[in-house]
């Protein structure tokens, strides 16, 4: 364990990718005790579209509402979609993939072809739908439990090629002929030889999430009971910001998606760089 992180903090894709993630996370979890958040607080002095200020660092939206404050809850939530879709979305598709992958005949072809059929279907046409669907009571906990479970299709395919490749190994023969049942290989044989891989499937995961939710919320399909960033660029594109220039009502929510995802893209690329020996150079 302590040469893997080792190798992964000579990589500098890693350590720039964590450092963001890290600074991402404090934000969230630790801006509301530095910075007084009140996303519901108008400053009718101020105005909508008001500068920065000492009070208002960010300047404001347009119902006056401070962009700070807007910005580390929209973080939180956004952040919160793709934990929930990530979780969600990598236990359905490591359970499927690892059951058909490792048993193999016609539950895997089953599972094959259920799999195939979520990833012919567009994702993104069915969260819209789904969303189009629910008009009342779409939570943050709804939307991410939408993404998660529409979302699984890769990751199951992806873990099924790793687990058919450690049906025919000699430890699973071994485990076989002392008796072990399918359940107690698959716990004990075969899933600590995927660990690595399925955290790099949870990071892709939490990372489309994110982009997932950010998506359907610029088309107003978004979460009802909260601010995420998407919301925020939802609620500038039909107040006419970008058309109008006015770029702070925008660019500090793409800027800050970017940076999250693309940190998310640099731990998970350094990860299979150091756990994938034909990748290493």
């Amino acid at each position: 364990m302590v040469k893997l992180l080792r190798n992964l903090l000579k990589s500098p894709m890693f350590v720039v990718g964590v450092s963001i993630f890290i600074l991402t996370l404090l934000i969230a979890i630790f801006g509301p005790l530095f910075y007084h958040v009140d996303i519901n607080a108008r400053d009718i002095v101020a105005g909508p579209y008001a500068g920065s200020s000492a009070d208002h660092l960010l300047g404001t939206d347009h119902l006056g509402r401070d962009y700070v404050s807007l910005l580390i809850a929209g973080l939180r939530s956004s952040l919160y979609v793709g934990l929930v879709a990530g979780v969600i979305a990598t236990t359905i598709g490591v359970l499927i993939g690892l059951f058909g992958g490792f048993r193999g005949g016609w539950i895997d072809e089953v599972l094959n072809m259920l799999t195939n059929i979520f990833i012919v279907i567009p994702q993104f046409v069915i969260l819209v739908l789904i969303s189009s669907a629910v008009k009342d009571g779409r939570s943050l906990t709804l939307i991410g439990l939408i993404i998660g479970l529409t979302a699984w299709s890769w990751s199951a395919r992806a873990v099924r090629a790793q687990a058919s490749s450690l049906r025919s190994r000699d430890h699973i023969a071994l485990a076989r002929i002392n008796g072990a049942s399918t359940l107690t290989i698959v716990i004990k044989h075969v899933l600590p030889y995927l660990l690595s891989y399925v955290f790099m499937v949870f990071i892709m995961q939490v990372s489309s999430g994110i982009l997932s939710e950010a998506s359907i919320s610029m088309i107003g399909l978004g979460p009802l009971d909260s601010t995420s960033l998407g919301i925020i660029l939802n609620q500038a594109k039909d107040q006419g910001a970008l058309s109008d220039g006015i770029w702070i009502a925008f660019l500090p929510a793409t800027i800050i998606i970017t940076l999250t995802v693309f940190a998310l893209y640099l731990i998970n690329t350094s990860m299979e760089g150091v756990f994938n020996p034909r990748l290493r150079k």
